[in-house]
Parts: structure tokens; sequence; C-alpha cells
């Protein structure tokens, strides 16, 4: 099927670009609140779900093991810019591990915030895996892995630790099934860009995994109380999941425990809304993340969680967004298109 139209670029006031995509919000029963477009088509839902897969983080006990705080938890669901913050943080669960950067597999890149790209070179230091935009996540499967290494060297044993039938990975993988309850077995598999197996799931079995995680409804006894855990330590922390001026962030500090939202590459985002119950997945066809999957993401939230002139004014500027060109001149703006504002106003009434 096609998928619709969920948003429009404007130049002046014509249309000059579009982009096509899907929406669905679930509850924690599996029933379909809303669907826009294909929510059956499976789609590599990327660092969309690293909250399902800090699941086992907590729910194993490694968490309380090492003591993680709110923010290290955090920092394990993360997307970050690779802010001074992010790193030293990152850096500090793996001293307490007795570990270092070295043990991470995710690969090394400067970090995405750019002022901090900036200072990094200024220093004439190189980025190391502490920077790249998932070692909160990865940090958080070496504390697992030494937890399952079972007193043994906790460095020999998350040596491949990437790899789909390494002990950590099954764990990760087996808590992804068990949130969205899609046979993973059967599912396409690719490898995501920081090296860990990344499954095709239908966007309606994605968002009942976070209606699963809003409400702990369908989940084991051990993740439901993982996923309210890691939903309070984002909400204390959101800063560590994106940082500087990201949405995710952005969003979730005003929010609070009322919206738990990540964003995955290639036009991906799912969020929980615990209020509701309720679980939202979004893919847009062409990939585009900050033009288009903002603007949908963005949008839902207007329609399901606003209460006052506060939450309006938070999200006004993210749902029509102005766009300028280099000279800072207005020439033009993205907006939700209508068949997505209609669908959206029946959820509101």
């Amino acid at each position: 099927m096609s998928n619709p139209v969920l948003v429009e670029v404007l130049r002046g006031d014509t249309v000059e670009s579009a982009h096509r995509g899907a929406l669905v919000i679930v509850d924690a029963e599996g029933t379909t609140v809303l669907a826009l477009g294909d929510a059956s088509r499976p789609v590599f839902p990327r660092s969309a779900v690293k909250l399902l897969q800090a699941l086992p983080l907590v729910a194993s006990g490694a968490a309380d093991r090492w003591q993680l705080s709110d923010a290290e938890l955090a920092l394990a669901c993360a997307s970050h810019g690779g802010e001074p913050p992010h790193v030293a943080t990152a850096a500090g669960l793996l001293a307490r591990l007795g570990l270092d950067d070295s043990v991470l597999e995710c690969g090394a890149h400067w970090p995405g915030f750019e002022p901090a790209t900036r200072a990094l070179a200024r220093s004439g230091a190189e980025p190391s895996a502490l920077h790249n935009n998932c070692s909160g996540k990865h940090s958080g499967l070496a504390c697992l892995g030494c937890l399952l290494a079972g007193g043994a060297d906790g460095r020999g044993f998350l040596s491949g630790y990437v790899q789909p039938q390494h002990p950590v990975m099954r764990e990760v993988s087996a808590a992804l099934q068990a949130a969205t309850g899609h046979d993973l077995a059967h599912a396409p598999m690719g490898i995501d860009g920081c090296s860990i197996p990344t499954f095709a799931i239908p966007l309606q079995a994605l968002a009942l995994g976070f209606a699963r995680v809003a409400s702990g409804l369908g989940l084991s006894a051990g993740h439901a109380v993982a996923a309210r855990r890691l939903r309070q330590a984002i909400a204390a922390q959101p800063f560590m999941v994106a940082g500087s001026g990201r949405l995710d962030t952005d969003l979730m500090a005003h929010f609070g425990e009322r919206l738990c939202c990540k964003v995955g590459a290639e036009g991906v985002y799912c969020a929980a809304l615990p209020e509701r119950g309720w679980g939202v997945a979004i893919k847009v066809d062409d990939g585009n993340n900050a033009r288009a999957a903002e603007v949908v993401l963005a949008s839902v939230v207007q329609a399901l969680l606003v209460r006052d002139e506060a939450d309006a004014a938070v999200l006004a500027p993210r749902v029509a967004v102005t766009l300028r060109n280099w000279r800072g001149t207005v020439v033009g703006a993205l907006r939700p298109a209508s068949s997505l504002q209609q669908a959206l106003a029946t959820l509101a009434r």
C-alpha cells in the first residue's frame, strides 16, 4: 500500500516536498488506537528501541549490583551528542566495572554536537568510542556482561558481545522479543550502526512494546519493574538521552514522566505515553528524521498530552517549524499534513 503524506515542506506558501510514512498507536492489549499507513510492514527500529534493549540491565540485577545512577541508566537508553557529561558518565561506569573504553565494540566517531566536536579538535585529541552516540548503551551492555560473566574475567567474557549468539546479545534480543511479541528468529536481521544486531519488526509490534513499557502490562514482573525504573531515570536525566537542542531531551525535560520518546535512524520514532498506557511507532518512508519524523512525533504529543499554555508553547515550534536560509531569512516551513492532523484530532476529543 502507498503510505500517506505525513509532513509537507513549504517554500513560501507552496508545497515543495512531502514526506510519506506510517504511524500506529496501540494500547497494551494490542488494540489499535490509530493507524495511518502500513502498520504491518517490518522496519528496522534502530536506536528507537534502546530502552527495550536496556531492560535486562535492570531486570538481571546488574544495575543494582553496580549501583547505576539515573544518569547512567538514562545514558544506557541514549543516542547522545558526545557532550562532556555524556562522555564522562560512560567512562565513569566503565571505570566502576574495572574497564575502559577499549572494551566497547561500537566504534569511534566525532561527537554529534558540533561545539563538542570543535572543542575536542581544538584540544588536539581524537574521538574515542566514548564519543560514539551509542557509548551509553554499550557501557550498559558491558555492565550486563560483567554480571553474566559470573566472576570470570569481564574483559575476556565481553569479547565479541555484539555478535548475535553472545550471551549478552541473546539477553538483549530476548527482551526485545518479549516486549514486542514479535518472533525475532524469523525476522530479517541486519547490523546496526554501532555493530549490534537490528531486527525488522512491524510498527504495530513496536508500538505494542512501548505500550507495555508505558503500562507494565504484558511484561514479565522483572521487565515491568525495569521499564518503570528506566522511564523514571530518563525523566530525571533527559539530557543524557540526547543532549543540547535535541527533541527527545527538550520534550522529556518538559513533560517528565508523561512522555518517554526515542528517535531511531532512518525516520523511526517510538514513544510511551504512560498516562494513557499507549505506545507510538513512526516510520518515515524516505528515512528523514529531523524534518519529518520529529514533526510527526511532536504532532502526536501536541494532540495527546497538552494540558495548558506551557505545554502548547513547547510544542508549537516543533509542529510548525520555520525554515530559514543561511542569511536568516524565513523561506518556508514544515507542517503536519491535513490527513495526520485530522486523524490525531479524533483522539484529542
